[in-house]
C-alpha cells in the first residue's frame, strides 16, 4: 500500500524535483520511504511513497526495476503473489525479493496486459517498458485503489494516487456538472462516465481498466474484466454453502498475508462479523486474539455496541472502540474533505476516519473490513424492488409467496402499488417521461439553486436507474455506481493515517460465484444476503447471522446539525454559496444542511 505519481512528457525534459513535489503531497500514503526514477532521455519519471507491508527490506523499495527493461510504481497488494510467483518460477522466471511488486513485473513480462487476469488484489500502478517504449497503467477490478490522470495528446500524461498531486502543477477548475449532481441528487459519481471527477481535466481510470500510453502520447483505454451476468450454475443450496465458504475463507486467508500487524474493523453487522469470525477460525501463526476497531455512537438508535459485544463474547478479541461525537463535525471535517477530495455524501466517512485514527494509535497497520458484501449479495433494502419486479413479471405465484414471507418478517415496508406494477411493465416509458419533464420544466427539488446554475445543467439526467432484474441492479451498484465511492472513502481515510484496508468480499472469484447463483440464494423469504447467512451461521453468533434490522454506519447527523456551532456553520456555508451563485439568496433550505456545509467546505478547501 503506497502512493504513486509520475509524468510522461514528450516535449519537455522532466526534473525529478517536480515529481518529488507530487509525491510529497501524498506523503501520508507512504511514510516508510520514497523513491524516484527518471529515464535517460528525461521524458518519463516515476515517483513512489512507500508503506511497507510485505517484504520490509530495502530490496522491495520502489520504483522497482526488472530485467533491465521494466520499471514500476505500484500501489496496493497482490494477495495471490505467492501462488503466482511459484507458477512463474516454473516458467523459468527468477526473483530477487519476497515482494508482490516483483511478481507484478514478472507477470507482465510473461503475459503482457493479460497478466491482470491472474491477479487477485487491489492495485493501481504504472509500468514502463523500455524496449517497446510504452507506459502501462492499470487499476483493480472494483476500484479499491485510486488512479487519477491528466493528459494532453501529443504532449504530456500525468498520473497520481490523489488529485492533490496533480494540482501541484496548477489549480484546476471545479467541475460544475459534478457539483450540480451532488447538490441536487446527493451523489458523487456520474455512472454515465465514471472517469469524471470534481475537477475539470482530471480523470479517474475506471475500475477493471488499463491504459497504454505509447510514444506520441496516444492513449489506448481497455476494459479487462466484466461480471458475466448470463452465467447461472445448477447447484443445490448445500453445495452453494460449501463453495461459498471455501471461496470466502480462502479470500480471508490471502488477505491476512502481511509482515506487519493485522486487525479488523468490526461494526457488529453481518459482514464485518463474518470476517472477524473467519479470521478466528483460521487463526494462523497464533497471532490472535485479533485486534478489532469499532465506532460507537452515543445515540442508542445508531450504536451497535450490543452486537459488537456479542461477537467479542463469541470469539477472543482485543476490542478497541472510539466514540463518535459532534466535535468531529466542527474540528476534523475539513481534514476529512481534504483527504477525500470531494464533498461528503453522509457522515459515515467521519466515523471511518476515527476508526483509522484509532488503529494508528494502536500501531495496527492492516485492517480487514466487510465492505462490498451489500452490493454483491443484495444487502440493501432497495434491492427488493428489482427482485420483486422480476418475480412479478416472470412468476406470479412465487412473487405472491415471497411477498408474504417478506411481510411476515419485515411488515409492510415494501408496498405493491399500482405505480409499482406499471413501472415494472413499462419501465422504459417512465424513463422517457422523466426526461421529457426535465426538458420543459424545472423540478421542485431544484428550486433552491441559482437560476443560472439550473439553466446550465437541469437537462443532466438523474444518476439513478431502475431495474426489473435483480442481477442488473446488483451489477450496477457493484461496478458502476455506489461501491467505488465507498471504496474511495476506505482508501482515503485509511491512507490519511498510513493504514491499509483489505476487503475479503471483493475477491473476484467469490463475486463471480455469487453472480452465478440463482436469485433465491441472495434474497429469500424476506432475508437479504441469504447465502452468506446460511454459510456463516455456525461461525458467527446466531443473533447476528439472522438479524432483521440493518443499521448503517452512520453518525447522528440530524442531532449534530441543531448544535449552535452547526447552525453557525450552516449560515456561513449558505452565505458563501450565495456569493458563488450556486444557490438563491434568502431562500429557506430545509433538509439540505449537510449538503450546504460540505459543498462550501469542499470549495473553500480546494479553491
Amino acid at each position: 500500500m503506497c502512493g504513486i505519481a509520475g509524468i510522461y512528457n514528450l516535449n519537455k525534459n522532466i526534473e525529478i524535483a517536480i515529481v518529488k513535489k507530487m509525491t510529497d503531497a501524498i506523503a501520508s500514503r507512504g511514510p516508510d520511504g520514497e523513491g524516484h526514477w527518471i529515464s535517460e532521455d528525461k521524458k518519463i519519471c516515476l515517483g513512489h511513497r512507500r508503506l511497507s507491508i510485505i517484504d520490509l527490506s530495502d530490496g522491495a523499495a520502489q520504483p522497482m526495476h526488472y530485467l533491465n527493461r521494466y520499471t514500476i510504481s505500484f500501489n496496493g497488494e497482490l494477495y495471490n503473489y505467492i501462488e503466482l510467483r511459484d507458477k512463474l518460477k516454473k516458467l523459468g522466471l527468477k526473483f530477487y525479493t519476497q515482494s508482490d511488486t516483483e511478481v507484478v513485473l514478472a507477470a507482465f513480462h510473461q503475459y503482457k496486459e493479460n497478466c491482470l487476469q491472474y491477479f487477485d488484489g487491489m492495485f493501481a500502478f504504472a509500468l514502463w517498458d523500455n524496449v517497446e517504449k510504452k507506459l502501462f497503467c492499470a487499476r483493480d477490478r472494483f476500484g479499491e485503489k485510486p488512479f487519477f490522470y491528466q493528459y494532453e495528446q501529443g504532449n504530456y500524461f500525468r498520473f497520481a494516487s490523489e488529485i492533490k498531486s496533480l494540482r501541484t502543477f496548477e489549480k484546476t477548475d471545479f467541475n460544475r456538472k459534478m457539483l450540480f449532481r451532488y447538490m441536487v441528487y446527493n451523489v458523487a459519481q456520474n455512472p454515465a462516465d465514471i472517469t469524471e471527477t470534481f475537477f475539470t481535466g482530471v480523470f479517474s481510470l475506471a475500475p477493471a481498466h488499463y491504459l497504454f500510453i505509447r510514444e506520441g502520447l496516444i492513449i489506448e483505454n481497455h476494459c479487462y474484466w466484466r461480471i458475466n451476468q448470463e452465467e447461472q450454475i445448477d447447484i443445490s443450496l448445500l453445495e452453494a454453502e460449501v463453495k461459498f465458504k471455501e471461496l470466502f475463507f480462502n479470500s480471508v486467508k490471502r488477505r491476512l498475508r502481511s509482515d506487519v500487524p493485522v486487525g479488523s474493523s468490526l461494526s457488529g453487522g453481518l459482514d464485518s462479523s463474518s470476517v472477524v469470525c473467519a479470521i478466528n477460525e483460521l487463526n494462523e501463526n497464533n497471532l490472535y486474539p485479533q485486534n478489532t476497531f469499532s465506532a460507537r455512537f452515543f445515540d442508542s438508535n445508531l450504536d451497535e455496541g450490543k452486537h459488537i459485544n456479542e461477537v467479542a463474547n463469541f470469539v477472543p478479541l482485543n476490542k478497541f472502540e472510539t466514540w463518535i461525537h459532534e466535535g468531529i463535525l466542527f474540528d476534523e471535517i475539513r481534514d476529512v474533505i481534504y483527504h477525500i477530495e470531494e464533498p461528503l455524501l453522509s457522515s459515515s466517512p467521519l466515523a471511518q476516519w476515527s476508526v483509522m485514527k484509532l488503529a494508528k494509535e494502536k500501531k495496527v497497520t492492516v485492517l480487514l473490513d466487510g465492505q462490498g458484501a451489500d452490493e454483491v449479495l443484495g444487502g440493501y433494502m432497495h434491492f427488493f424492488r428489482p427482485y420483486f419486479a422480476e418475480l412479478f413479471l416472470s412468476n406470479r405465484q412465487e412473487f405472491k409467496k415471497q411477498l408474504e414471507k417478506y411481510k411476515d418478517l419485515r411488515g409492510n415496508e415494501f408496498k405493491v402499488t399500482y405505480r409499482f406494477k406499471l413501472e415494472s411493465r413499462f419501465r422504459k416509458v417512465f424513463e422517457i417521461l422523466g426526461k421529457m419533464r426535465r426538458l420543459f420544466s424545472t423540478p421542485d427539488y431544484m428550486e433552491f439553486l441559482h437560476p443560472d446554475f439550473i439553466k446550465n445543467f437541469k437537462k443532466i439526467p438523474p444518476p439513478f436507474k431502475s431495474f426489473n432484474q435483480l442481477k442488473d441492479s446488483l451489477n450496477f451498484f457493484t461496478t458502476e455506481f455506489g461501491l467505488e465511492k465507498l471504496l474511495s472513502y476506505a482508501d482515503r481515510n485509511s491512507m490519511a493515517f498510513s493504514r491499509e484496508t483489505r476487503l475479503p468480499f471483493l475477491s473476484h472469484e467469490l463475486v463471480e460465484f455469487i453472480f452465478s447463483l440463482p436469485n433465491n440464494m441472495k434474497i429469500n423469504n424476506g432475508w437479504t444476503k441469504y447465502i452468506l447467512r446460511k454459510s456463516m451461521e455456525d461461525y458467527i453468533p446466531k443473533s447476528i447471522a439472522w438479524r432483521v434490522d440493518k443499521i448503517g454506519f452512520e453518525a447522528p447527523t440530524d442531532t449534530w446539525l441543531i448544535h449552535p456551532k452547526a447552525k453557525q456553520l450552516i449560515y456561513e456555508s449558505k452565505i458563501y454559496l450565495e456569493e458563488k451563485k450556486l444557490i438563491k439568496k434568502d431562500i429557506k433550505i430545509k433538509g439540505r444542511e449537510w449538503m450546504l456545509i460540505n459543498t462550501a467546505l469542499f470549495l473553500q478547501t480546494f479553491d
